[in-house]
C-alpha cells in the first residue's frame, strides 16, 4: 500500500487531502500541532496514523518520520501542507515577530519536513519517494499586506527547485501545487470581501477545496520517471491573471 505524510493534515486543505488519500487506498500519516483534531480523524479511518509535532522544530519531526517508517516500512510521498497565514498590513505595519513566525513555520518548517522526508526515501530499498510542496499564487503574485507571507511563499519556489534537482540521483521527485482561494477556514474571508490593488475591498470567487485534494492526489500518483513540477490550481475567475 502507498504511503504518504501529509502536514497540517487535520483541517483545512491537509483535511481534505487526507480523505481524498485514504478513499484512493493509500495509507496516510497527519502531521500537526493540535492532537485531538489529528486523533479524531485517527479515530475515524483505520488507515490514518496521527503524528503530532510541530513542523518547526527538527526532532519532533524525526520522531514523528521514524514513527511512520516504524509502522509502514517505507514513505513514497510527502505532502509539505502546513502553514499560517499573516497578511492585512504593510510592511511597517508588520512586526518582525510576525514575520519571524511565517517564516518559521512556512519555510522552515517546510525544509525540516523535505530534509526529513528526503533522508528516509533515500535511506528505503528500494530508493526514492516524491516530495510535494504547497505554495501559493502569491509564489508569483502577491496581496496588498503580505509581505511575511509571500516572502515564504517565493522561497518555497526555491526549496522546491532545489530539492528536485538534489533528488535526481536517488529517484526523488519534488514537485509544487500553488493554490488559489480554495474554500477553507483560512479563506472564508474571501466570501465576505478582502483587500484588492487599487485599495477597494471586494468579495473574490473561491473553489471547493477538493480540487485541491485531487490534484494533489494526481501530482503524487504518478510514477516517479513523471513529475508535475508545477502546478496552479485556483478559482477561474478570482484576480490573478493580467489585471483582474
Amino acid at each position: 500500500m502507498q504511503t504518504i505524510i501529509i502536514t497540517g493534515g487535520g483541517q483545512g486543505i491537509g483535511k481534505a487531502c487526507t480523505l481524498a488519500f485514504v478513499q484512493a487506498g493509500w495509507n496516510v500519516g497527519i502531521v500537526g500541532r493540535r492532537a485531538e483534531l489529528l486523533e479524531a480523524l485517527a479515530a475515524e479511518h483505520e488507515a490514518v496514523l496521527a503524528l503530532p509535532c510541530d513542523v518547526s522544530d527538527e526532532d519532533s519531526v524525526d520522531a514523528a518520520f521514524d514513527k511512520a517508517l516504524a509502522e509502514w516500512g517505507h514513505l513514497d510521498c510527502l505532502f509539505n501542507n502546513a502553514g499560517i497565514s499573516v497578511m492585512g498590513g504593510t510592511i511597517d505595519e508588520t512586526s518582525v515577530a510576525d514575520f519571524r513566525r511565517a517564516i518559521d513555520i512556512n519555510l522552515t518548517g517546510s525544509f525540516i519536513c523535505a530534509r526529513a522526508a528526503f533522508a528516509r526515501m533515500r535511506g528505503q530499498e528500494p530508493q526514492g519517494g516524491r516530495i510535494i510542496n504547497n505554495g501559493s499564487v502569491s509564489a508569483y503574485v502577491p496581496r496588498w499586506g503580505s509581505a511575511p507571507y509571500t516572502a515564504s511563499k517565493h522561497a518555497i519556489t526555491g526549496l522546491t527547485r532545489s530539492i528536485s534537482l538534489d533528488g535526481r540521483p536517488f529517484n526523488i521527485a519534488c514537485g509544487q501545487i500553488d493554490i488559489g482561494n480554495a474554500l477553507t477556514d483560512m479563506a472564508e474571508k474571501m466570501t465576505k470581501g478582502v483587500p484588492q490593488a487599487n485599495g477597494e475591498i471586494a468579495v473574490e470567487p473561491v473553489m471547493d477545496v477538493s480540487n485541491v485534494a485531487s490534484s494533489v492526489l494526481h501530482m503524487a500518483s504518478l510514477p516517479l520517471e513523471a513529475n508535475v513540477q508545477f502546478m496552479t490550481v485556483m478559482a477561474s475567475a478570482m484576480p490573478y491573471i493580467g489585471r483582474g
